[in-house]
């Protein structure tokens, strides 16, 4: 068990709507750091959200935040660990269209990722931030079922209006 010596005094009494407040003053992402493996104060506030259970409603609000991309992160990662496949693929699969930078510190030093990178590891590795993530049904499994719908990529969607506009460019 992770216990934080961190930021105890700063998440002791915290709700989810007081949690956003810390959320938002984060800087980096992150698992253990440094020769002790100190967590991270992101690692922190995971381990906040694990015990006050946010309602899904707000960890949606709190992914689909435009405006700080670290409370992103740490709505993504706490749905990866808790969601349904059916709700984790459709939500995180949006943040696939998102480059914002951001820093991760790893136990050696520090690493430059972008949003969409942070939710493909989300969705495809077994450990992200020295965390081990729950098992994910495949993707293609799901939609063999039909409990999900085929993913088209944004980039298909890009390429299916350039044919078409090529098309109308060849009948000129």
């Amino acid at each position: 068990m992770i216990i934080c010596l961190v930021m105890p005094q700063q998440c002791f009494g915290l709700t989810a709507e007081t949690l956003v407040d810390k959320a938002i003053e984060l800087t980096h992402i992150g698992g253990h750091f440094g020769g002790n493996q100190q967590p991270t104060p992101f690692l922190c506030l995971l381990l906040k959200m694990l015990q006050i259970q946010p309602d899904m409603e707000i960890v949606v609000e709190f992914i689909k935040n435009g405006d700080y991309k670290y409370v992103t992160m740490l709505g993504a990662f706490y749905l990866r660990l808790v969601g349904k496949p059916m709700d984790v693929y459709p939500i995180l699969e949006e943040l696939l269209a998102d480059y914002r930078k951001i820093r991760k510190r790893n136990t050696l030093g520090w690493e430059m990722l972008h949003v969409d990178e942070v939710a493909d590891i989300l969705l495809k590795e077994e450990y992200f931030c020295d965390i081990a993530l729950p098992h994910l049904v495949d993707r293609y499994q799901l939609e063999a079922s039909s409990a999900l719908k085929k993913y088209v990529s944004p980039l298909e969607a890009d390429l299916a209006s350039d044919d078409s506009s090529d098309d109308d460019d060849d009948s000129d």
